[in-house]
């Protein structure tokens, strides 16, 4: 029986792979249509489906159905010879389960980008595709119309490895002819190193003729993410699975899925047909031309549809689900000439969900087309809500958006119209290579949200953009090293800093002539590719015809001013009262110590002057009084000794601004005035955080950066209190053990006015900005000791401590864990290490996490501190791994109190210590760095100094950590020795002037 059943199986598997392949051989002229010589080579025009191609499938189809009658036949034997077989009725329509077998390799690398041979181009695509769902399978035909541009013997097109070729064909004429003559494929070949097929001819094909390369292919549906053409599923609230398959091909996916020339240069249409079982939908680029019923496969059909119009690959998409419509189509009709049908898509189960999503599209599209007012060549535009899509962003194909559910259904703004933005800048216009991609996407970026501002102020942010970008931004290029030398940060800072440009070039140029220039640059470039400069010219020509710009200047020279550095100037604005002009200077913005970046002075930034002024106080007027370039500048007409001035009010442009002495006590002064608010919040949060940030610099007096916090004390806007959270914890960070009361002092005086009026009327429909800023307000009131606080806390601990199974779960929220581990008891804390210690695996690991994260970062006691260290450490407990090391050793860094103890402990455990972790270099060179780098004074100085005497030769692999550790400490406790004694004698003036309410913190 056994040796029966191995011969029989054998024979199956030929007959499915007989099958397989039918499907490609019956349809050598059918599907893909030939061209002949009157098609508009240009223009990518084919020649329409055959009449032949309906007659031949159905031959196909009956040869088909042979071939199944062969495979009942043997499975029957089999059933005979082995017991086991499937029934006929349970073997269904080819395209919708199981009934091929095909070995494709699912696996896949990240694709090398790698740019053609300039030896042939594209000028448009038919596509077929029969996707076997359920097997994961799919199989295609595409034929590519192209022109040589040179003589060669070899054609190349993008093609991952994963894809099989199972058959080629060349056909093409030269000038002098009026026929297609087949070229002799002599080989086919992959790149091994690159995701390029290789095509060599027996006969060179001459430059200028025109033709085809036609590709038979395999895939295989992808399954371990959803990129490329990938297949996922989903359960029903009736327990059934589902299969959904779509693409995902941004930025060279498509080269996973059929052969092409994947580059974003080449825009050509396609014709497109797939096959789709009748229970789902199957949506494209373009509407269905015409269905086509498939002999013997009555649960499936031929879609065909519209040609598209030119577009790149990567744009180009498909959805097949069972997926329900939602509502009726709306029509967009304008007067700029879009006129389209916009459908909204999701899985029936979801369409609840999806309530209100057709008018939130409806009103951002509109938003949209009115600002560009260049119509899409679209005629509809389908957006989909994808079941089980885990895609980082939407799959933003030209005519179809492809949504993870959840961001579609949100009540947010700002996705949708980045999205809907992509089907301009991206789609209908193109970046010519990656290299500007960046630049496509800051600018979609500064669109969208202005436009969600338009909608509702922005209200998902906040209102925060272009404030918290911005000071990321401050933050990154004020570094010795942005970026820690990462290429994909260093993109992202990028592309932030163009997206500011955007906004700046729109308030200084006026938004009108904003607008001009970009609806310029549209037109000029539709349905082909552009570049930066073809952005920046536009924007020029534009602002030149409405004289906004000087003449002998340029938009392009001021952007490139600013994109071509990885670092942001500040500008130090110094008043002449009696003569009434300011001398400006700018030089490389610097926080982090040694400023010493190469060519610092040679640096130079284009940067516009617009100055906001106490006797004609008009935020409205955003024209510079004129671009600064020079390292030097003087302005005349300034106001009198007895009003400020304000440069670069509403951040327009991004950089920070010093000022002297006596502008900076008007200012502060006026800030403490009822007058405060005629200076809008984005400006006073700028004053507040260029304030502390330059002094953090030394380029300020904390005396200065201090008082420009006094009118906190009336302030409620949010936007204007977000930069002062992390100034707290900047400067918390910094400042010495022998400061740190005083300092909390002051945080509890300026945050207590603030929280007890936040928590008057709360209620469950109020704003979130109000909602979070009392949360952070009590979190760092928490830090500062605030008793009510504390005392919740410890209530809502007590109840996990008093809990039977304390270890199955913890019953309060991680909000209260952090003032149990600063204020509270040892035994609150022990039982926290318990718990670590006893941490089940069953549970989530990031649970355990955080809680050792508040185990060493929250504690000021020194017995709590060296309590974690000696059981993790020298009595190596089983429960803790290096990387639990590492995340200790991290959250020590916090606070001066946790890297003081750890330097002790390492110099007093120095022999145990350098044993243990003989073997370990990396455990070993990572506690030296944490217990050495962060000391910030003489006496921090001392104790490193000391310890690298006493054991000089005995670092080992972290010799050279020290060494770094002692000059950056030089450098910081210069910071300190200038700084401190200035920010202790404030502290103390202000503290001795001011009415403490001691009574509800903590004392430390």
């Amino acid at each position: 029986m056994g040796s029966m059943r191995l011969t029989i199986l054998p024979s199956l598997n030929l007959m499915l792979h007989l099958q397989l392949n039918l499907s490609l051989v019956h349809r050598t002229e059918c599907g893909a249509n030939e061209l002949y010589p009157g098609d508009n080579w240009s223009g990518g025009e084919f020649a329409g489906p055959s009449s032949q191609c309906g007659a031949d499938r159905r031959a196909h189809h009956i040869a088909s159905r042979a071939i199944k009658m062969l495979g009942y036949y043997i499975l029957f034997l089999s059933l005979i010879v082995a017991a086991q077989s499937l029934p006929p009725e349970k073997v269904s329509a080819n395209h919708i389960i199981k009934t091929r077998s095909i070995d494709l390799n699912n696996a896949h690398g990240l694709s090398m980008e790698t740019r053609l041979e300039k030896t042939l181009e594209p000028t448009g695509y038919r596509l077929e595709l029969e996707p076997y769902l359920e097997d994961g399978i799919f199989k295609g035909r595409v034929k590519i119309n192209v022109t040589w541009l040179e003589d060669t013997e070899d054609v190349k097109v993008h093609c991952s490895h994963e894809i099989a070729i199972t058959d080629t064909i060349v056909r093409a004429r030269d000038t002098s002819d009026t026929k297609l003559h087949n070229y002799k494929v002599r080989e086919v070949i992959k790149d091994p190193k690159k995701p390029v097929l290789i095509v060599y001819l027996d006969e060179t094909v001459s430059k200028g003729s025109v033709g085809y390369l036609e590709f038979r292919f395999d895939g295989t549906l992808e399954t371990t993410t959803t990129e490329a053409f990938f297949k996922t599923t989903y359960t029903t609230e009736n327990d059934v699975e589902r299969i959904v398959a779509a693409t995902q091909l941004r930025p060279n996916n498509a080269r996973r899925m059929f052969p092409c020339f994947d580059e974003p240069g080449y825009k050509v249409p396609f014709d497109i047909s797939v096959v789709r079982p009748k229970n789902m939908v199957a949506l494209t680029n373009t509407p269905v031309l015409k269905s086509e019923e498939i002999a013997g496969e009555p649960d499936a059909v031929w879609e065909h549809y519209e040609r598209t119009p030119p577009m790149s690959t990567f744009t180009f998409g498909i959805v097949i689900a069972d997926l329900k419509q939602l509502g009726n189509s709306t029509y967009y009709k304008d007067d700029n000439g879009n006129n389209m049908e916009i459908r909204i898509w999701g899985r029936a189960e979801y369409l609840q969900a999806l309530e209100g999503v057709n008018e939130k599209v409806s009103l951002v599209f509109g938003e949209i087309a009115n600002l560009w007012r260049v119509p899409l060549p679209l005629k509809r535009l389908d957006i989909v809500a994808l079941p089980n899509y885990q895609g980082i962003k939407p799959a933003d194909n030209w005519g179809l958006i492809v949504f993870k559910e959840s961001d579609l259904s949100n009540r947010y703004y700002l996705q949708l119209a980045q999205e809907l933005t992509y089907q301009w800048l991206g789609a209908f216009t193109t970046p010519a290579w990656w290299s500007d991609a960046h630049l496509n996407k800051a600018l979609v970026g500064y669109l969208a949200a202005e436009t969600a501002f338009k909608i509702n102020n922005g209200s998902e942010m906040e209102g925060k953009w272009p404030m918290t970008v911005l000071y990321s931004l401050y933050y990154e290029y004020s570094k010795r090293y942005p970026h820690s030398r990462i290429t994909g940060m260093k993109q992202e800072t990028a592309c932030t800093k163009i997206e500011l440009l955007f906004r700046m070039f729109n308030y200084t140029l006026g938004g009108e002539t904003f607008k001009k220039g970009l609806r310029m640059f549209l037109e000029a470039r539709k349905f082909k590719t552009f570049t930066g400069d073809d952005i920046w010219n536009a924007l020029n020509t534009a602002a030149s015809t409405d004289s906004k710009i000087s003449q002998g200047l340029d938009v392009k020279t001021v952007a490139n001013s600013w994109i071509e550095k990885d670092r942001l100037p500040f500008l130090t604005v110094k008043r002449d009262y009696n003569s009434k002009s300011v001398a400006i200077t700018q030089k490389v913005y610097l926080r982090e110590r040694p400023h010493d970046v190469p060519d610092a002075e040679k640096m130079l930034w284009w940067a516009p002057l617009v100055v906001a002024r106490q006797d004609n106080l008009d935020f409205s007027k955003t024209t510079p009084i004129m671009w600064m370039q020079t390292k030097e500048q003087t302005l005349k007409d300034m106001p009198d000794k007895n009003n400020f001035i304000i440069v670069n009010p509403e951040e327009i442009a991004p950089y920070p601004v010093n000022y002297d002495q006596d502008n900076w006590i008007l200012l502060s002064n006026y800030l403490q005035s009822e007058k405060r608010t005629t200076i809008p919040e984005l400006t006073r949060a700028k004053l507040l955080h260029d304030a502390w940030n330059l002094a953090y610099a030394g380029e300020l007096s904390f005396a200065t950066a201090f008082n420009m916090t006094l009118f906190l004390k009336e302030e409620r806007n949010h936007l204007v209190w977000d930069p002062v959270f992390t100034m707290i914890d900047h400067i918390g960070r910094h400042i010495c053990l022998c400061l740190h009361g005083k300092f909390q002092a002051y945080v509890r005086t300026l945050l207590s006015p603030l929280y007890e009026e936040l928590t008057k009327d709360e209620s469950g429909d109020e704003w979130s900005w109000r909602v979070n800023l009392r949360s952070l307000t009590k979190t760092f009131l928490c830090q500062a000791g605030y008793k009510p606080c504390v005392k919740d806390a410890q209530e809502q601990f007590s109840k996990w401590m008093q809990a039977k199974s304390p270890d199955e779960g913890n019953p309060i929220s991680n909000q209260y864990i952090c003032p149990v581990f600063k204020y509270g008891s040892k035994k609150e804390w022990e039982f926290g290490l318990q718990r670590v210690i006893n941490f089940p695996p069953s549970r989530k690991q990031n649970e355990r996490t955080y809680l050792l994260k508040t185990l060493a970062g929250c504690p000021v006691d020194e017995y709590k501190i060296n309590r974690l260290l000696n059981v993790t450490i020298l009595e190596g407990n089983g429960n803790f791994t290096e990387t639990d090391l590492f995340l200790i050793f991290s959250m020590l860094t916090g606070s001066s109190q946790g890297y003081t103890t750890l330097f002790h402990f390492l110099n007093n455990n120095w022999v145990v210590l350098k044993e243990k972790f003989a073997s370990k270099t990396n455990v070993w060179d990572n506690l030296i760095t944490t217990a050495t780098s962060h000391f910030t004074t003489e006496e921090g100085l001392e104790l490193v100094s000391n310890l690298y005497v006493a054991h000089q030769g005995e670092f080992g692999s972290a010799e050279h950590i020290i060494e770094k550790s002692m000059r950056n400490i030089r450098e910081e406790a210069k910071w300190s020795a200038e700084n401190l004694p200035v920010i202790a004698s404030w502290l103390d003036s202000y503290l001795a002037s001011t009415k403490i309410k001691d009574d509800l913190f903590i004392q430390q």
